[in-house]
């Protein structure tokens, strides 16, 4: 029987404080308040496309903007996935998805390596989507990928409206993620010839 790969982070600093927990081997059940509207819209997004369970309370500095709430948020969540994961054993290591959303297209690509890197490269955005500032996608996703050990990649070559460029990149993290952390049972510890990462 495996077991039940979950975890709870706590961050409170002078800005934020933020209580998060993941389940990996969940439903897509999302019970997220940020205080950063469009955020939870693509955090539930994330979710439900990869079948994880994500509660998250949130209280940030949003007198000031959402900068700080947003990436303290991916710190969190990159946390949870590393602490769930632990050494990363018996995972398939990699996941690639790419999904279109109208007329865009989103491929994101990971390997949970220990190796945090981000590339970034897509279409240029809008600057807001409502009240959201659209910079703070990437600011998500670098804290994301630093703190989760993760080498995450984005591409969007292509797409027009900025809501569905964000979704679409939300909504492909989820499944990428979903296939990098499932178990493989034809392995007994991290899949690397090194025998550890």
């Amino acid at each position: 029987m495996q077991n039940e790969r979950t975890a709870t982070i706590e961050r409170k600093t002078k800005e934020t404080d933020v209580s998060l927990t993941l389940s990996i081997d969940g439903t897509g059940k999302a019970s997220l308040s940020t205080g950063v509207p469009f955020l939870d819209h693509m955090l539930t997004l994330m979710t439900v496309h990869g079948f994880f369970d994500l509660r998250i309370e949130a209280n940030g500095d949003l007198e000031i903007d959402a900068h700080h709430t947003v990436e303290d948020i991916g710190i969190c969540l990159g946390q949870a996935f590393k602490k769930a994961l632990t050494d990363f054993s018996s995972i398939n290591r990699y996941g690639d998805c790419a999904l279109p959303m109208d007329e865009t297209l989103a491929r994101v690509t990971v390997d949970l390596s220990n190796r945090p890197f981000l590339h970034y490269d897509i279409v240029r955005l809008d600057q807001k989507v409502g009240d959201f500032d659209t910079a703070l996608a990437q600011e998500f996703l670098r804290a994301l990928s630093l703190h989760g050990g993760m080498t995450l990649h984005v591409l969007v070559a292509y797409g027009e409206n900025t809501h569905h460029i964000l979704e679409a990149i939300f909504k492909a993290l989820g499944r990428t993620l979903d296939q990098a952390t499932a178990v493989n049972n034809r392995l007994s510890g991290p899949l690397s010839s090194k025998g550890s990462l």
